[in-house]
């Protein structure tokens, strides 16, 4: 896909922190923003960020996710549980809820699927941080584990971004992106992880991959070497 061809985006978790910076930084790229929530009063906050549509669908209790995906080129999932619903257990929207609209938008033909995890999921070696982040959130890092199986699984093109400590910081584009088990630890703002989401079905170098990401400090020998595109 080049960056002209993305023309609808869904944004599911468009309510999270993470999710408002995607829809920040699609409002003024891609012709149609879709956001999803459950939630119809978040309407208004959404369109007033940059979604032309806002969709109302529960990913854990879905209604009709094939009208959710229908037309759209990519979907962007910052969908996420909170550390402290740990305690409450499954299903967890990033992992049962995560799984329902991959197959969802591979029924529906969609070209490409950003998804947003986190450090210390799946096998490959781990830093401090990642193991400190499975001891914390065991179940949740499961969960993600689970749904980043099932993106891969589906017959979609897909990038897995795998990001450190969440910050409210500024973008600042300067990211080490690096493969998985590379043992990246430190933090990186919503904002650029927002950019790697976006950015991801229109770079070819990030088809079919999993990133661990942070930005400080940077590992620029780490780092994969993606030339990230941003949607036009």
């Amino acid at each position: 896909m080049t960056p002209h061809d993305l023309e609808t985006v869904l944004v599911a978790g468009a309510t999270g922190e993470t999710g408002r910076e995607v829809l920040r930084l699609c409002g003024s790229r891609v012709d149609t923003v879709r956001a999803l929530t459950r939630s119809p009063a978040a309407a208004p906050d959404l369109e007033s960020i940059g979604a032309d549509e806002v969709v109302v669908d529960d990913l854990l209790e879905p209604e009709d996710l094939a009208a959710v995906v229908d037309g759209v080129d990519a979907v962007v999932s910052a969908v996420g549980t909170a550390a402290a619903a740990v305690r409450s257990g499954p299903p967890y929207v990033d992992g049962a809820g995560t799984r329902a609209l991959v197959a969802a938008a591979a029924d529906a033909g969609v070209d490409a699927f950003a998804m947003e995890s986190a450090i210390g999921v799946g096998p490959e070696p781990a830093s401090r941080l990642a193991r400190a982040f499975d001891a914390v959130i065991g179940p949740l890092q499961a969960a993600k584990a689970e749904a980043e199986d099932a993106l891969r699984d589906a017959p979609i093109c897909h990038t897995i971004v795998r990001p450190g400590v969440l910050t409210n910081g500024r973008r600042t584009d300067l990211v080490t992106a690096a493969e998985p088990g590379s043992k990246l630890w430190g933090t990186i703002s919503r904002a650029d992880v927002a950019r790697l989401l976006v950015a991801a079905p229109v770079t070819e170098a990030a088809n079919d991959r999993t990133f661990e990401a942070v930005s400080t400090p940077r590992f620029p020998d780490r780092d994969a070497g993606v030339d990230w595109t941003m949607p036009r």
